[in-house]
């Protein structure tokens, strides 16, 4: 049995799995798969069914290679490494943010794990800008990494927003909920555009 065979019963056997996501962006309102809600699945099927996995990372390209344990054939999946570029995070809290997020995305490209992304609420992909720097500035500090990343999302969702609908981009900070100090960190990384239309009364 080649690695393609065994690599195609290992998504097979993973989609009858009962796999639950557990990762959820509150601000956006999306849930999503978490890296420790499919991967010791994946390694229990891999064991079983003789594929192992690693990832290499490299300046320009990471690699997840799956090999066949038995003939030692291999299929190899890359991602380009890309910058993280959270305002108020340390360098290397950025490259953490980097390795886990292309950890998960290559894993789930390999196993085919399809989950509602980004693009079912209502964000294109596209070329993230940098945050803008306010006087405001140290109000991220007062919110931790994983509500800054949920933070940055919101902001690019609400700067698309406001070009179609202003009054539903107000509706979406309103259902967000934010805490005072979210609603400073969040501030800050809007465009002074985006601002306008928010604070706007129609």
């Amino acid at each position: 049995m080649s690695v393609h065979i065994k690599l195609m019963q290992a998504r097979i056997d993973l989609q009858s799995a009962p796999l639950k996501k557990s990762g959820t962006n509150k601000f956006a309102g999306y849930s999503y798969f978490e890296l420790h809600d499919f991967l010791p699945e994946i390694q229990n099927i891999f064991f079983r069914i003789g594929l192992s996995g690693y990832i290499s990372f490299g300046k320009e390209l990471a690699t997840l290679t799956i090999t066949d344990v038995h003939d030692q054939t291999e299929i190899a999946i890359t991602s380009p490494m890309e910058p993280a570029n959270l305002k108020g995070m340390h360098p290397v809290q950025n490259l953490g943010a980097v390795i886990s997020y292309i950890r998960r995305y290559l894993w789930m490209v390999a196993l085919e794990v399809v989950e509602h992304d980004v693009l079912d609420a209502g964000k294109p992909l596209e070329a993230k800008k940098d945050p803008i720097i306010t006087p405001n500035q140290g109000a991220r500090e007062l919110v931790t990494d994983d509500e800054m990343a949920e933070l940055v999302e919101l902001a690019d969702m609400l700067k698309e927003a406001v070009t179609e609908d202003p009054a539903k981009a107000r509706q979406i900070v309103i259902s967000a909920n934010l805490e005072e100090a979210q609603k400073l960190a969040l501030w800050t990384l809007l465009d002074s555009k985006t601002r306008a239309s928010l604070k706007k009364k129609d």
